[in-house]
């Protein structure tokens, strides 16, 4: 596997398709449509969609795509390496114009998120696997064609009191109450799959996640924290979350920085 070449291309993709979901985000109106599930797209999920996905067929003709926004590529089973594609994580906040939504591209090998991109164009935000599998966070210009100062990524050591990060959109009462078994000393607010990126960044210690997800929404976010030393885990058995699943949809999980003890649900 060419991982040079993936990151590479990966990278330079992530990058380009948030400049155009960024076209959309500035417009003075968008349309706004609801999918088969109600969920809502837009023009800037179609066009990032379309451009990564023209470009990892272009690079890697040879490794199948399961993306958000091609329900075709659902129906796809049996898959041991592919690449994972949000092309606009939290198009809800996107729609509110609140800037939490990233681009998110991931390679799935073996039911393991192995390589991953995760970008936040509107908070300019970077996070992405080198070659190696370490996380990093480019920090600059974001060029796409140059890849910039980068710094790697590392989860914290908690404290007696955790940093808990939990969703904007999707916050409930079971969540409140799993949280409550925990020594809270500080909550964070964050939309998509950034929460992942702030516990690979050393901003928060754990993110449970109560709720119905669906493998791209997680893959790409799953790789950098799992490059910067974090796990990924499924609520009920804290058994690593894989990826390949039927229908692609994730059961509840817990994100976490080693070090947490976590509680039963």
């Amino acid at each position: 596997m060419d991982y040079e070449k993936i990151c590479e291309i990966s990278r330079r993709l992530a990058l380009e398709a948030g400049a155009a979901i960024m076209e959309v985000y500035h417009s003075p109106d968008f349309d706004v449509r609801a999918k088969s599930d109600d969920s809502p797209v837009t023009a800037a999920d179609e066009a990032a969609d379309k451009l990564i996905s023209a470009g990892l067929t272009e690079a890697f003709p040879d490794i199948p795509l399961v993306t958000e926004e091609q329900a075709a590529s659902h129906s796809q089973t049996g898959l041991t390496t592919f690449f994972l594609i949000d092309p606009l994580d939290g198009t809800k906040e996107f729609v509110q114009r609140r800037g939490d939504f990233t681009v998110n591209i991931a390679l799935i090998e073996n039911g393991v998120p192995t390589r991953g991109v995760v970008y936040a164009p509107a908070k300019n935000r970077m996070f992405w696997t080198d070659a190696s599998g370490q996380t990093v966070e480019e920090t600059g210009a974001l060029d796409p064609a140059t890849v910039g100062e980068t710094r790697p990524l590392k989860v914290a050591t908690p404290g007696e009191k955790l940093r808990v990060v939990a969703s904007k959109s999707h916050r409930d009462a079971a969540t409140d109450t799993y949280i409550a078994k925990y020594p809270v000393g500080d909550f964070l607010s964050a939309g998509s799959s950034l929460k992942f990126c702030l516990i690979a960044a050393g901003e928060a210690d754990l993110y449970p996640r109560l709720g119905r997800t669906m493998e791209w929404d997680t893959g790409a976010a799953h790789a950098v924290l799992l490059g910067a030393g974090g796990q990924v885990v499924r609520f009920d058995d804290h058994t690593p979350l894989t990826y390949g699943k039927p229908i692609y949809e994730n059961p509840f999980f817990i994100a976490y920085a080693p070090g947490v003890s976590l509680a039963e649900g």
